[in-house]
């Protein structure tokens, strides 16, 4: 039952990070991480998938063995967080433009703290 459950869960988590390529506050790459995850203890086969994914697999990788980030994908997400903030100031009345400003700060400042890989 658990196997079937993390397979469900990496799925998803698939599916989500696909939505993330096009929705600018959802990020893909920690999806396909925790599809790896997921991967991991229900189906080998398809982490091994993902590991040997050609722009996938090094991010799941460098995750994995030193919880590291490329300044690539640093700056994506950053700029990602600032769109979203822009739209949500554009868009969206007081004070609840201030919600993506915090998730922007909050999840910011913790990825540009990791390590660069």
């Amino acid at each position: 039952m658990r196997r079937h459950l993390y397979l469900i869960a990496g799925f998803a988590s698939i599916a989500l990070g696909t939505i993330g390529a096009f929705l600018p506050l959802l990020p893909t790459v920690p999806f396909m991480i925790l599809a790896a995850f997921c991967f991991a203890r229900s189906s080998p086969r398809l982490e091994a998938k993902l590991l040997d994914h050609k722009h996938f697999g090094p991010h799941i990788r460098n995750w994995r063995e030193r919880g590291a980030i490329s300044r690539k994908g640093k700056k994506a997400a950053l700029c990602a967080f600032a769109f979203s903030a822009i739209l949500a100031l554009l868009f969206s009345p007081w004070p609840w433009f201030l919600v993506p400003f915090a998730a922007a700060a909050i999840g910011g400042s913790w990825i540009w703290t990791r390590p660069e890989g």
